[in-house]
């Protein structure tokens, strides 16, 4: 695959820019007047200007070059980069095209092993961003934060595509989480819909209530989609179809962060920036920037190892009274993190999580004899 043909180089007044020697720009490779050599490369940033899944757009085109100014001003931050900015992503003829190139960039980045970061566009691109992972014959988890559902069976694709990607065949989705959605902008049958299909969603005000106790969300998810929506105005003016009400930018940039020390999770994108409505200092760019910043710390955080048979784990076994009899839960001794055991079958065609993460309040919930309800929807899934 020519990677190259897919993208076109960082707009030139960027690279041109001067910067600090510590500054961010300093630590990665770029698409300039060379593509950038991926051999050791971790970490791809994808920029992308495609909108045509939006119903009103003024200049989301430019998103990605508003980001990558801000981005390439930040200090460098912990760890040996090994980042690679491959550009813009050249859109496709019609919408469903670029997907598809989303799609194969998605497949063959990860196949060697480089985690891409996509920032710009609509969000509905998640839907191409799930179908690179068609083919590595696996079960997913998908997380999403958004103010709203994105679930509606008409109007602009925007608005669609979490439904696309529920429906899509072949069916390799194993679980789906959605953080911060708004319930005045959500119609309660929708949320009967995720309800039935076990799907876990958490509101923004009881996010709030229990910040940690989502971080296991966080750490169950393969990928992560991000509208900016999902923050407050005050902090993202420049996003699409922005709320008044909604997440600080600490908070987006606290899930980042998680997100990035999440040892499986394996892409991200931060979708739905429109410079046209931001403010006179791009505030909108700055805050996609910082969580991107704080994504790449996550990432160089990494501790676990996730072999629970090794001697970085210690593993408790809890007996209850009735069925299962037993429930087994591993602690890291690297990092303070839980999960638990959920039986599984290994003849199906995908390969069966065995563990899935949890809280350190799931322990002490079977401890008193209950089952945690993480468990209970684990085990639904995998029947």
């Amino acid at each position: 695959m020519n990677i190259q043909s897919y993208f076109d180089p960082v707009a030139e007044y960027l690279w041109q820019k001067s910067y600090s020697h510590n500054s961010f720009f300093k630590q990665i490779h770029f698409f300039g007047e060379e593509f950038p050599d991926l051999k050791g490369v971790q970490i791809a940033l994808v920029g992308i200007k495609e909108n045509r899944g939006l119903a009103k757009v003024e200049s989301a085109d430019r998103g990605s070059s508003e980001i990558r100014e801000k981005l390439y001003e930040l200090k460098k931050g912990f760890g040996a980069y090994r980042v690679a900015d491959l550009g813009d992503l050249i859109s496709g003829e019609q919408l469903s095209d670029t997907y598809q190139r989303i799609q194969e960039v998605g497949e063959f980045l990860m196949k060697q092993q480089i985690l891409p970061i996509y920032f710009g566009g609509s969000h509905d691109l998640d839907y191409g961003q799930y179908l690179s992972y068609q083919k590595m014959k696996k079960l997913v988890s998908l997380l999403t934060v958004d103010a709203k559902l994105d679930m509606e069976e008409d109007g602009p694709l925007a608005d669609q595509h979490t439904q696309e990607i529920i429906l899509h065949q072949p069916n390799f989705l194993f679980s789906s989480a959605h953080l911060a959605y708004q319930s005045f902008l959500v119609d309660p049958s929708l949320i009967n819909v995720v309800e039935k299909l076990y799907f876990e969603h958490v509101r923004l005000g009881e996010l709030r209530n229990e910040f940690k106790e989502v971080e296991p969300l966080i750490r169950n998810a393969d990928l992560l989609s991000f509208d900016l929506c999902a923050i407050q105005s005050a902090d993202a003016p420049g996003a699409v179809n922005a709320e008044p009400f909604g997440l600080t930018g600490e908070e987006a940039c606290q899930i980042c962060w998680f997100a990035g020390t999440n040892e499986k999770l394996s892409s991200i994108g931060i979708y739905g920036y429109d410079p046209y409505y931001d403010d006179s200092v791009n505030k909108t760019a700055k805050v996609v920037s910082v969580m991107i910043w704080y994504f790449l710390e996550g990432f160089y955080s990494r501790k676990d190892s996730l072999s629970f048979k090794s001697s970085d784990y210690t593993k408790y076994t809890v007996s209850l009274d009735s069925k299962p009899n037993t429930l087994v839960f591993y602690k890291s001794k690297r990092s303070g993190k839980w999960w638990m055991e959920i039986p599984h079958n290994e003849t199906e065609k995908f390969d069966r999580v065995s563990t899935v993460p949890c809280s350190y309040a799931d322990y002490q919930m079977a401890q008193k004899g209950e089952i945690p309800e993480r468990w209970i929807n684990a085990q639904i899934k995998l029947l």
